[in-house]
C-alpha cells in the first residue's frame, strides 16, 4: 500500500504557501497547512488540509510540540516547506535593530528553528515509496544573488535562507533527506501590497530623492505590485512536480536550488558575469595573500 505523502506549509494563507498547499490537494496528498489564525486559511481547510495555528517566531520549545504532535497524528511529513516570510523595505541607515531582528526573526530564525524541530522526527520515519525519508525547502528569491537599494535586509535575510539550505543538502544526505531552497523571482502575490510590505519607521529625505538608487526602488516596488511577471499557479506546480519527482522533474534529481521566473534567471547571469568580471580583473591580487607552496 502506498504511503500518503504529508506537506506540513508554514504561511499558507497566501502567496507560494497557499498555492503549493493548493497544488498538493489536488494531488491527494495530505497537506498541514498553517498561519498565525486559522481563520485565514479556512479555504484551505474546506479544500481538506488540515489547518494549525503556527507562528515561527514562537519559542523553540513551543515548535518543539507542535512538531511532536504532527508526528503523532501523521507519522511523517514528507516536505516540510518553509514559505514564511516579509520585505523590509528601507535603506540601511534607516533600519533600526529592532526591525532588522524582527525580520530575521521570521525570515531566517523561524526558518531554521522549525527546521530543528522537525528534523529529529524526519529523520527517524521510514523511507517513502521514492525511496527519499524527506524534503525540506527555505525560501529565498532573487533576492539571494543581488543585494538591492531599499531593500538590504530582505537581501540579507534570503541569502541567509540559500546559504541554510546549501549547507543542509551535504548534512542531510546521508538520512537520505533531500534539501533546496526556492528562489521565486517577482510573482504577483500580495508580497508587495501595501498592508504586507513593511517600511522602515525611519525615513531620511536623503534617500526619498527619486534620483537616488534607494528612491528609484521604492517607487519601482510600488509599481510593480500587481504587476509582477510570475504566475504563482504554474510556479507552485512547478515546486510541488520538483519536490516530488514527478511531472517536469520526473527521472531528475532535485537541485539544490529551484530558480523559478526569467527574471531569476536574468540576475542569476549577470550575478556571474558581474563576478567572473571582478576576478579576472583581480586574479593575480587575489592569488597574491597565498602561502607560496612548496
Amino acid at each position: 500500500m502506498a504511503i500518503q505523502q504529508v506537506w506540513f506549509i508554514t504561511a499558507a494563507s497566501s502567496g507560494f504557501g497557499k498555492a503549493i498547499a493548493l497544488s498538493a490537494l489536488r494531488r491527494g496528498h495530505a497537506v498541514i497547512a498553517t498561519a498565525r489564525r486559522t481563520s485565514s486559511i479556512q479555504d484551505l481547510a474546506d479544500a481538506g488540509a488540515q489547518t494549525l495555528a503556527f507562528d515561527v517566531t514562537s519559542p523553540l520549545s513551543t515548535i518543539e510540540e507542535v512538531a511532536k504532535q504532527v508526528f503523532a497524528d501523521h507519522g511523517r511529513v514528507d516536505y516540510l516547506i518553509n514559505a514564511a516570510g516579509f520585505i523590509l523595505e528601507g535603506s540601511i541607515e534607516e533600519a533600526s535593530p529592532e526591525e532588522v531582528y524582527d525580520s530575521f526573526n521570521t525570515n531566517v530564525f523561524g526558518t531554521m528553528n522549525t527546521i530543528r524541530a522537525f528534523l529529529p522526527h524526519m529523520r527517524a520515519q521510514p523511507l517513502a515509496d521514492n525511496g527519499v525519508r524527506g524534503v525540506v525547502a527555505t525560501f529565498g528569491s532573487l533576492g539571494s544573488w543581488h543585494g538591492v537599494a531599499s531593500a538590504g535586509v530582505y537581501a540579507m535575510t534570503k541569502w541567509c535562507c540559500s546559504a541554510l539550505a546549501e549547507s543542509l543538502a551535504p548534512e542531510l544526505e546521508p538520512f537520505k533527506i533531500k534539501a533546496t531552497v526556492i528562489e521565486p523571482g517577482y510573482f504577483r502575490t500580495g508580497f508587495l501590497n501595501p498592508g504586507t510590505r513593511v517600511s522602515t519607521k525611519a525615513r531620511i529625505a536623503a534617500y526619498e530623492d527619486e534620483n537616488t538608487p534607494t528612491g528609484k526602488v521604492r517607487r519601482a516596488l510600488v509599481n510593480t505590485d500587481g504587476n509582477q511577471l510570475g504566475d504563482v499557479t504554474k510556479g507552485a506546480e512547478v515546486i510541488v512536480d520538483m519536490l516530488s519527482g514527478t511531472g517536469v522533474a520526473s527521472g531528475k534529481e532535485l537541485p539544490v536550488r529551484v530558480m523559478l521566473g526569467s527574471d531569476t534567471e536574468k540576475v542569476v547571469l549577470d550575478k556571474f558575469a558581474d563576478t567572473t568580471k571582478i576576478l579576472d580583473e583581480w586574479r593575480e591580487v587575489v592569488r597574491s595573500t597565498d602561502h607560496p607552496q612548496n
